[in-house]
């Protein structure tokens, strides 16, 4: 009697069965042809190793081309302030934006992991033109000594098409690659397994420091090499760079777990969205089992039954049965759910858009104020991309110290194994760029003083102050980003969806794509309406003669409003639950269901 309680149906010790299944991952992952896998022999860090030394080379080669772009479009293609910042946010913005296609793809065609290869090859693709650009005749603008750029032979047609042809291709590959690395990366870990689950905590800290780390080779190893020695060799080096990191990420390959691909979570969304319109009329039953769910059945290798909930209370509509019901008029409980969890961040993600229009003066803006400034150090004069460097320094400080001290202090007294939630840390983020943009207007105002005191407004020469009266708002940035941009990636990836991770990842993308977007807009904006009636504007190529303060005045401004919205935004939001109650009990059905089907 007591060795059959101890057996199961096909009589096997249950002890036995149970230390079999762990041996495997329990989340749903497999390997490339489709097989469950080994929690031994993959994930993990073993895994996420490879994904990390790929980050650091790839993130060196995009910021080898992104932080000196700016000085390229002025100095080699000879464009305005205006133009110049315009062109650099537009490009960022679209390699921002573009990862919406690259989530749909991973998520429901190809998976994350072949997703990520095709784009890796268009990414190099565009990198290796963009190399040639800069590189051969007759693809190459034409050199010139006049610092001013008055007396020089402007760049063909044929240079500025292939330059910027060669950037959105870039773009294109970036949409691919972002949304899906980092969500492979979060996928070595098993959910269901507590040290893994643990681990996972602090991967986004890491991931983040993985980037800073190619970062900071560029905005000083590169950047300098393209300003002191070429612009052929500046880009040449990145080029290589991306090649030997696509290698280190395919040598990796053994070790990768995959996911699936669940199908369309936009469908699935668009789904939800017109059933619940098309049945605007039916009336929700009180009893949550009466609403259509698939069987239990369907659940379990990496799917996740979620529970009927009261928020968004209209969407329930989708899953009432009706008696003219068509199979587009009919959602899941579960499909409901995942669609209220991917719309309720909506509202966070839009109040993050000001935020990262903050990040977009980076490359643009603090870099031109960084041009009029004394750069010397003895006989060395530093890059004014380079100025991007201590952004990079400050995040991976900030980092390091939030990972390693803050969290462990602040978690003896909120016990969230976080530390802080993180919209709370979003929120101290959005805090530092109000204070950022003071600063930065006061010392632009100090600067234009000065400027006016010697005499160089109207010839814009070379203010007689060190460059580094601005590097308090280059640090601030770093400790902002810190805060607010790595809990905005793991704050999307969390909040959304098990079979919707990519297109939670592609928010935090899209809401730099957007802060982008926006910075272009209103840099045309108050350009143009500043400048008439006999005004020469707030935003002049000569900023000895612009009003850069007024513009970063106007910024601290609106982030302050940005910053009230955020608090009436949080104070509404619901996070999601973990796993739904009915999951608790599914295994057990599960494994009686498959042992009669054995039978």
């Amino acid at each position: 009697m007591n060795g059959s309680r101890n057996n199961n149906r096909n009589g096997v010790p249950i002890e036995e069965e149970e230390g079999e299944k762990r041996l495997y991952t329990e989340d749903g992952t497999v390997d490339l042809r489709g097989k469950p896998v080994l929690r031994s022999n993959t994930g993990r860090w073993k895994a996420c190793s490879f994904i990390v030394v790929y980050e650091v080379f790839e993130r060196m080669a995009y910021f080898g081309i992104s932080s000196n772009l700016f000085i390229y479009l002025t100095t080699k293609l000879r464009q305005g302030t205006v133009r110049s910042a315009n062109n650099v946010t537009n490009w960022l913005g679209t390699n921002w934006i573009t990862p919406i296609l690259g989530a749909y793809v991973g998520d429901a065609l190809l998976g994350r992991y072949w997703t990520f290869l095709i784009a890796t090859a268009i990414y190099f693709s565009g990198m290796s033109l963009l190399t040639l650009s800069v590189s051969i005749h007759p693809l190459k603008p034409s050199s010139c000594p006049d610092p001013n750029g008055v007396h020089c032979q402007k760049p063909t047609t044929l240079q500025i098409v292939v330059f910027f042809v060669a950037l959105y291709i870039i773009a294109l590959g970036n949409g691919g690659t972002k949304p899906n690395i980092s969500t492979i990366g979060a996928d070595q870990f098993d959910e269901f397994d507590p040290k893994e689950k643990i681990q996972k905590l602090s991967f986004f800290n890491w991931w983040a420091f993985s980037i800073l780390f190619g970062a900071l080779f560029a905005t000083t190893v590169l950047i300098y090499i393209q300003d002191n020695v070429g612009w052929a060799l500046g880009y040449g080096i990145p080029t290589i760079g991306l090649a030997i990191s696509i290698l280190i990420f395919l040598a990796g390959t053994p070790f990768y777990r995959h996911k699936v691909p669940m199908g369309s979570s936009l469908t699935t969304i668009i789904k939800v969205i017109v059933a619940s319109i098309s049945k605007w009329k039916v009336e929700i039953p009180t009893d949550a089992k009466e609403l259509y769910e698939l069987d239990p059945i369907e659940y379990g290798e990496g799917k996740h039954m979620i529970d009927s909930t009261n928020s968004m209370r209209f969407l329930n509509k989708a899953c009432v049965r009706t008696s003219s019901s068509k199979p587009w008029l009919l959602s899941s409980v579960t499909q409901v759910e995942e669609t209220k969890q991917i719309l309720r961040m909506i509202p966070i993600l839009i109040v993050t858009f000001i935020p990262s229009t903050m990040v977009a003066q980076i490359g643009t803006l603090f870099i031109k104020q960084g041009t009029t400034l004394n750069r010397h150090i003895g006989a060395f004069k530093i890059p004014p991309a380079s100025l991007g460097l201590f952004v990079t320094i400050s995040m991976l400080v900030s980092l390091v110290v939030y990972d390693r001290v803050f969290v462990k202090i602040i978690r003896k007294r909120t016990r969230n194994p976080r530390g802080i939630t993180l919209l709370q840390r979003m929120g101290i983020g959005m805090i530092l760029h109000i204070i950022i943009m003071v600063i930065a207007s006061l010392t632009e105002r100090y600067r234009i003083h000065v400027a006016r005191k010697n005499g160089l407004v109207e010839n814009g020469g070379q203010v007689p102050l060190s460059v580094f009266i601005i590097l308090p708002q280059f640090i601030l940035m770093g400790v902002a980003d810190a805060f607010l941009e790595v809990a905005k990636l793991e704050f999307f990836y969390d909040q959304a969806p098990e079979s919707m991770k990519s297109l939670g990842a592609s928010y935090s993308l899209t809401s730099l794509g957007a802060g982008n977007f926006i910075s272009s807009l209103f840099l045309t904006i108050v350009s143009n309406v500043t400048s008439g009636n006999g005004h020469e504007g707030w935003i002049r190529n000569n900023l000895n003669a612009s009003h850069l303060d007024y513009y970063y005045a106007f910024f601290a401004i609106l982030n302050c409003i940005n910053f009230v919205l955020f608090l009436v935004v949080v104070r509404f939001y619901v996070y999601r639950a973990e796993v739904s109650d009915s999951m608790k009990v599914l295994a057990e059905e599960l494994t009686v269901r498959k042992t009669e089907g054995g039978q």
